[in-house]
């Protein structure tokens, strides 16, 4: 079943990464944006926030059946109606999987309700499906207060990832408004939810790496030292990878920013390593995605 567990591997990919970028750019609106630039932007999102709801939506209707076949007796279980009610009403993945169903119903339904009533609900969906990822995999291993502890720290932690990276499409909208020339209103609205985008992101990224820790704590007694398990090495890239975002946040939000007003080519910079930033969020969500479907030692 090989081909099973890869096609749940990609189902897993889309959506952890397509629930990280969503719940990102909604919480990063609602937050730190003012109107009416909020709706702007979010109408401007509109193709992006299409791809992302239809990738959840072939994430989820694909899981159920994939798992059926993997804990039944292969491919014909995955069509076998009495195998996918035993998995979505007798195990934590199906409780997970219902969990994911329903925030995939209130994610399609918001298309219906009016901009702000969509946006909240867009919100309230991403933030379920993630938290969904808690009822199974490593978050699911412990029993009693342990396991609440490391279920809570692990919700916490995949919203914070998908807090920082999602939010950074929202940033690349923001900083044409910063161009010379442009509007004083515009310019200085720019500035404003950039300096909100930063101070909350360094409580973010604290968040980030503090729930980290906790979670390796609670899966490996401690920090991803022993690099014979695959587990660990990736655990490991990925902490560098992320250290590798928090030093480009560090160097635009103090080294770039301040630079916008007495050089001209700062801004063109400013968006690349925002780009370069994106890229290592997607890297980093991939990760997070594949970590949850290995062992880790």
């Amino acid at each position: 079943m090989s081909g099973a567990v890869a096609l749940l591997g990609l189902c897993r990919l889309l959506l952890d990464g397509a629930a990280l970028l969503l719940w990102g750019m909604t919480l990063m609106l609602l937050v730190l944006v003012p109107q009416p630039l909020r709706d702007a932007l979010w109408q401007r999102l509109a193709l992006c926030r299409r791809v992302l709801c239809t990738l959840i939506l072939l994430a989820v209707v694909g899981t159920l059946p994939l798992q059926a076949a993997i804990l039944g007796e292969g491919w014909p279980d995955a069509l076998r109606m009495q195998m996918l009610a035993a998995v979505a009403n007798g195990t934590s993945i199906g409780t997970a999987w219902w969990c994911q169903l329903s925030a995939l119903v209130l994610l399609l339904a918001a298309g219906l309700f009016r901009i702000t009533l969509a946006q909240r609900a867009s919100l309230l969906a991403s933030a379920i499906l993630l938290a969904g990822l808690s009822l199974t995999g490593h978050a699911a291993m412990h029993q009693g207060w342990p396991g609440l502890l490391h279920q809570a720290n692990d919700v916490l932690h995949v919203w914070a990832v998908g807090a920082w990276g999602g939010a950074l499409p929202v940033v690349l909208l923001v900083l044409p408004r910063l161009q010379r020339g442009g509007p004083a209103a515009e310019t200085a609205q720019a500035v404003t939810i950039l300096r909100r985008f930063s101070t909350a992101g360094h409580g973010v990224v604290a968040l980030v790496w503090l729930t980290g820790l906790v979670n390796s704590c609670f899966i490996l007694g401690g920090l991803p030292l022993d690099w014979s398990f695959a587990y660990q090495r990736l655990l490991a890239l990925k902490c560098v990878l992320v250290g590798a975002m928090v030093l480009v946040a560090l160097f635009n939000r103090y080294g770039l920013v301040p630079a916008l007003r007495r050089q001209p080519r700062a801004l063109a910079l400013l968006a690349r390593l925002t780009w370069l930033e994106i890229l290592l969020s997607l890297l980093v969500m991939a990760l997070l995605a594949w970590l949850g479907m290995l062992q880790p030692d």
